[in-house]
């Protein structure tokens, strides 16, 4: 036994001229247009439209009768419906944006900081250059002086042994 039939019709209004205008598209709690449908079985009802989920018989429960919609409502609450997601939409992006310039920011400081760094460990690589420079002058140095004490008292030693001779 059907209860509706899924076609949709339009029908033409009493305001323009001569130009087919159909009903309002009503959308289910799925945020489907929900067709406009006809009551096929007998009773009280038959012959009336409604507005019914799309996925009909498993439904999200959306049910409206044609002739009880108050177009300019629910025209107002679709506009109301798109206004706040806009609303919604303005506010993430002004958050989004306000995250793009911290992370900006903190970008630039760490910039900042590997420069630092980078500066900071040129200077300890050149004194650590220098220290090996220093250490290899005094060693140098240290075998001068062991080699003049060693001529020293090649010379000394080489008096001592002529002189005793």
């Amino acid at each position: 036994m059907s209860i509706a039939s899924g076609s949709s019709s339009s029908f033409s209004g009493s305001r323009s001229r001569s130009i087919p205008s159909s009903p309002p598209p009503m959308k289910c709690f799925h945020d489907e247009i929900a067709p406009l449908r006809t009551v096929k079985f007998h009773g009280p009802t038959r012959g009336k439209r409604f507005y019914g989920c799309p996925y009909w018989p498993r439904t999200c429960g959306y049910f409206k009768w044609a002739d009880e919609v108050d177009e300019v409502k629910e025209l107002q609450f679709m506009l109301f419906e798109k206004d706040t997601a806009i609303s919604e939409l303005q506010y993430e992006k002004e958050c989004l944006e306000e995250s793009v310039k911290k992370l900006k920011e903190n970008n630039s400081k760490l910039e900042d900081d590997v420069n630092e760094l980078a500066l900071e460990n040129v200077v300890k690589f050149e004194s650590m250059e220098s220290v090996k420079a220093d250490k290899k002058l005094v060693f140098a140095m240290l075998l001068s002086w062991i080699f003049f004490a060693v001529v020293l008292l090649s010379d000394v030693c080489g008096i001592f042994l002529s002189s005793g001779s």
